[in-house]
């Protein structure tokens, strides 16, 4: 039987390589599972990754398109942004759709959520279904230059299958969505 709870890992130091507003990374002496001495780097998330999948009456969604400065290339993804640790990630995801989409929804429901990159980083990521939608005006930050695009939900699922979409947070919600739509517990 597997003990869950046992952590093989043993730090023996640690140190603050760098640290900013978003994040801190921290580099450690340790004892690996199998006894030896090594290192080990981690990229701690000073806040929570929102993304919303948005979906109106019609089986439309919204993609939401940048050049992304980490992979120096251009992505498309659903509304994703940051969300303190001390507020409710759906007051997150209101407030991220509303940002970069203008749209704001009715009905929310939580789809799940995943760790990134858990090999290096501890950041957590929750996802969400936006419903019900209205269109008011969008209020990108300094940081962002968007395009918004407006397609219906099944090309979005055919850009995930063809590798268009390779943000992590889309294709889990994208895939997500898709599946409670086979298994019939997402309807018009």
């Amino acid at each position: 039987m597997i003990d869950e709870n046992y952590n093989p890992w043993k730090i023996v130091s640690e140190k603050q390589v760098y640290d900013n507003k978003w994040i801190r990374l921290t580099e450690y002496d340790v004892i690996n599972p199998s006894g030896n001495a090594g290192i080990y780097g981690k990229v701690h998330f000073k806040n929570k990754a929102i993304g919303i999948l948005p979906l109106d009456e019609d089986w439309n969604t919204y993609l939401v398109g940048q050049y992304r400065f980490t992979i120096d290339a251009y992505s498309w993804e659903i509304p994703e942004g940051g969300g303190a640790l001390d507020v409710d990630p759906i007051e997150s995801a209101k407030r991220e759709l509303k940002e970069e989409t203008g749209l704001v929804a009715g009905e929310w429901t939580e789809l799940g959520q995943l760790y990134l990159s858990n090999s290096v980083s501890d950041e957590l990521a929750i996802l969400f279904l936006a419903r019900n939608l209205t269109q008011e005006e969008a209020m990108p930050e300094e940081t962002e230059q968007l395009v918004v695009k407006k397609l219906p939900f099944e090309e979005a699922y055919q850009m995930v299958e063809d590798g268009l979409i390779t943000d992590a947070m889309a294709v889990a919600a994208i895939q997500k969505v898709k599946l409670l739509m086979l298994q019939g517990k997402i309807s018009r």
